[in-house]
């Protein structure tokens, strides 16, 4: 199998708890005994949803068409993802009982605020990285404060932090506790976008579930196409990551993509293009339509072109991670130029060899 076939295998076994047509067309590609299952472990692995490969591969009842052993080893993953999910959620709820006994009101995000709305059938679907939440301008240093003061401190203990923490504080974790937190001032790193997707604008039509604050559905997909096409430069690069399209795909049945992407300015292009992406991957689902533009046409064009012709689009991403390293870096410049504080950070920030070695691997100069 090539990886275009795995991926498209991958994605479209993602589908088949709620859409009836693709659920028989995989059934008769497992019927056929015809799938490379080290390279479904693999790619499923790399994009984060094996465990959402096997939930949905049980509750068609397929699994009896996989080998046993990869049976037994999908379902040992589940389950401590699973568990690993229980305690995030339970962190999460300790973490909103702590800020609403002050008065602040915290707005779950991204997985962790997708597990606590209930958008999974199955908590063990969805991989966790961190527990993010965002604050109002006002709450946002008082939060960093209290939750201090509750045992939280760095991930990562430097004699240097930088003066901007961008969209977030930096993680802090506590003892004891599963998962690291963010908190964020903003949700998008891209300053340009931040005015037309912030916290003021989704808290206005924010819900409560069981006394724990979310965003509305729309905006879960929204945010869920911006974490990857803006913060992780996912536009740019044309890719896929099929954990973000799982989540707009299962949030496509609460809301409608379509008017959801529409409702933005700026941000409506690379979510429209994204969403194209996942109409193709997930076999042209209904409820992941798209604006047909010139630009989706584009963005299809060279999303396709990867799998023909590996090699050059792994030049081409090496070119794009020079670019947008390059990019970034011009900026901080700038901004040493003008601040002080920021010329102080960046000359212990440069000074620092863990940092240099890190970079290198980053840019892929280094191992």
């Amino acid at each position: 199998m090539t990886y275009k076939e795995t991926l498209y295998l991958v994605a479209k076994c993602l589908t088949i708890s709620l859409e009836h047509k693709n659920r028989e067309e995989i059934e008769k590609q497992l019927q056929s005994n015809n799938i490379d299952w080290d390279a479904v472990v693999k790619v499923s692995t790399a994009h984060y949803v094996f465990p959402a490969l096997y939930c949905n591969m049980q509750r068609a009842n397929f699994l009896h068409y996989l080998p046993e052993d990869l049976v037994t080893y999908m379902e040992h993953i589940t389950n401590l993802n699973r568990e690993r999910n229980e305690e995030i959620i339970t962190q999460a709820r300790e973490l909103n009982t702590l800020l609403s006994a002050n008065n602040i009101k915290p707005i779950f995000l991204k997985g962790t605020g997708n597990l606590l709305a209930g958008i999974y059938d199955d908590i063990a679907e969805r991989m966790v990285g961190d527990i993010d939440f965002i604050f109002s301008k006002e709450d946002y240093p008082k939060a960093i404060i209290i939750l201090r003061e509750f045992g939280y401190s760095e991930v990562e203990k430097r004699e240097y932090y930088s003066p901007s923490e961008n969209k977030h504080y930096r993680r802090l974790q506590k003892e004891n506790n599963i998962a690291a937190i963010e908190i964020h001032s903003e949700i998008l790193g891209v300053e340009k976008f931040r005015k037309e997707f912030n916290y003021s604008i989704v808290e206005k039509d924010s819900q409560v579930i069981d006394e724990i604050r979310v965003l509305s559905y729309a905006n879960k997909l929204n945010l869920s196409i911006i974490a990857y096409q803006i913060n992780d430069s996912g536009f740019y690069y044309k890719t896929m990551a099929l954990r973000n399209a799982y989540d707009v795909f299962l949030l496509s049945k609460k809301t409608i993509a379509k008017e959801a992407v529409n409702a933005l300015d700026k941000l409506t292009n690379p979510l429209n293009c994204f969403l194209a992406a996942c109409y193709e991957i997930f076999s042209k689902v209904n409820s992941l339509k798209y604006n047909n533009t010139k630009a989706t046409t584009s963005y299809l064009s060279i999303f396709n072109r990867q799998f023909i012709n590996p090699k050059a689009t792994k030049k081409r991403q090496k070119i794009l991670k020079i670019f947008l390293f390059t990019k970034l870096r011009l900026n901080i410049l700038y901004k040493a130029a003008v601040y002080k504080k920021y010329r102080v950070w960046l000359f212990k920030r440069v000074s620092d060899k863990s940092w240099q070695k890190e970079k290198l691997i980053q840019l892929g100069f280094k191992k």
